[in-house]
């Protein structure tokens, strides 16, 4: 199982708005995480906006993704969360997603 981290960054006058809308993720979207690979899914917000995100899946970062650009529901969510984010440079937040090396693991 490869563990993955990564941040993005919310913009500071929508972290509020944010959470909720993750206090009650569309079930078809859970759906499509779990059915590509994304397992033990967190999220960690800093009241700033920076967001760190871990995840555990069979491949690769990359195979996760490339999963979830698959799912319908995974454009429609992008496309409800992309205004939340800083710096997305016209790409959807899962195309910005900057992934961290992972330097230490204790079991």
């Amino acid at each position: 199982m490869k563990r993955v981290g990564f941040l993005l960054k919310v913009k500071a006058d929508k972290v509020e708005e944010y959470k909720k809308h993750h206090s009650a993720v569309w079930p078809e979207m859970l759906a499509a995480l779990r059915r590509t690979g994304w397992h033990n899914y967190s999220l960690f917000l800093r009241d700033d906006g920076l967001l760190f995100g871990y995840f555990e899946t069979p491949e690769s970062f990359q195979a996760a993704l490339a999963g979830m650009s698959k799912e319908a529901i995974n454009a429609r969510w992008q496309e409800f969360m992309a205004p939340y984010f800083e710096a997305l440079g016209g790409l959807h937040p899962d195309e910005s997603m900057v992934e961290l090396e992972e330097v230490f693991h204790l079991d």
